[in-house]
């Protein structure tokens, strides 16, 4: 049985949501909260598996409520607010901060509850399993391969590339391995984070704001350039393409992958057809198995792949599934994972 705590300042919307939880045989909702203040004091008093958080609230908003709860009492919580679409710069911030995942209100000031129902509650359960050790330790922001850097200043004579998946988890995964790579890095990384549409542009941001390298949500013929890092926008697949000699990204609305869009696979099947044994990949948290076949396929092509280890992943799924069809060449903690990408884009 998961325990939930539902927090929001709106009565009707503890009563949508309670109701909600409450006829799932898997769900107990132990109480309900107003603010972060009360949510906090709750959070203490119940030991919730998992709380839902409004991030506009009075007294305490849900961003200073996660800060305490995550210091105080750690706890995964889901962030379910209007301002969550809206606002995708707070809901970054909550990720970054320790928040397990987040959900967007269809529309409206209370938003449309059936139409986010059946992803709240899947939300809501792979919280209840994630590493919240992981979740509430503090984040680096610092490059922390600043020795190597003059290794980069001259090229290598090998295009190589980067493509890295991640879901549940990912925001934080993302800025610990980004934030320590250097700028001049002779290579372009390709990045799918599982995210809705109007997210993954201030996660770049965010991340450009952090990094020595350029980061930026890719747009539709951007090309694959040494320093950068582009991050498939929501909603949309990414691939790769060659045009004369350069290669740029491709976008697509085709269907949706094992429920996702983007999707980890068919961007690590396209880089692979281009790049072969030049293709590193990289798989870190999250949940379900998108991105073990295109691990897979990086390693039969004689590319190297690296996976998240468990004692790191605040969702072991992903990183599992490419473990478990030997997809991946070495395992390591998040902590070793952009040393080992840099070791592999200029030693191999």
């Amino acid at each position: 049985m998961i325990k939930i705590l539902i927090v929001d300042d709106s009565a009707f919307m503890r009563k949508i949501l309670f109701d909600l939880f409450a006829v799932e045989q898997d769900f107990s909702v132990v109480d309900t909260a107003r603010n972060g203040k009360d949510a906090l004091e709750k959070a203490k008093k119940y030991k919730p598996d998992v709380i839902t958080m409004d991030v506009e609230m009075p007294i305490m908003d849900g961003i200073q409520a996660l800060k305490a709860i995550m210091q105080e009492v750690p706890t995964p919580v889901v962030m379910v607010s209007s301002l969550t679409r809206d606002g995708a710069e707070a809901t970054i911030q909550a990720l970054s901060l320790g928040a397990a995942d987040f959900i967007a209100k269809t529309s409206g000031p209370i938003g449309n509850i059936d139409g986010i129902r059946q992803e709240l509650l899947n939300k809501c359960r792979v919280a209840a399993t994630v590493n919240v050790k992981r979740l509430c330790q503090p984040l680096s922001t610092v490059t922390t391969i600043p020795k190597q850097a003059a290794i980069f200043n001259s090229s290598t004579g090998v295009e190589k590339i980067v493509v890295v998946g991640t879901s549940t988890g990912g925001p934080r995964a993302l800025q610990e391995v980004i934030t320590k790579l250097p700028g001049n890095l002779p290579c372009g990384i390709l990045v799918v984070q599982h995210m809705p549409p109007g997210f993954t542009k201030s996660l770049a941001d965010r991340l450009n704001s952090l990094s020595s390298l350029r980061v930026k949500e890719a747009e539709q013929n951007d090309p694959v350039a040494p320093g950068s890092v582009l991050i498939a926008p929501g909603d949309y697949h990414m691939t790769v393409e060659r045009v004369g000699g350069k290669v740029i990204t491709k976008l697509n609305q085709l269907p949706p992958i094992g429920g996702h869009r983007p999707a980890v696979d068919p961007m690590m099947e396209s880089v692979v057809q281009l790049y072969g044994s030049r293709t590193i990949g990289v798989l870190l948290t999250g949940m379900g198995r998108d991105g073990a076949k295109g691990m897979q396929l990086i390693r039969q092509q004689n590319g190297y792949t690296i996976a998240e280890d468990k004692s790191t992943a605040v969702v072991f799924g992903m990183p599992k599934a490419a473990i478990e069809l030997n997809a991946a060449n070495i395992v390591l903690p998040i902590s070793s994972i952009a040393a080992e990408i840099v070791k592999a884009v200029v030693g191999k």
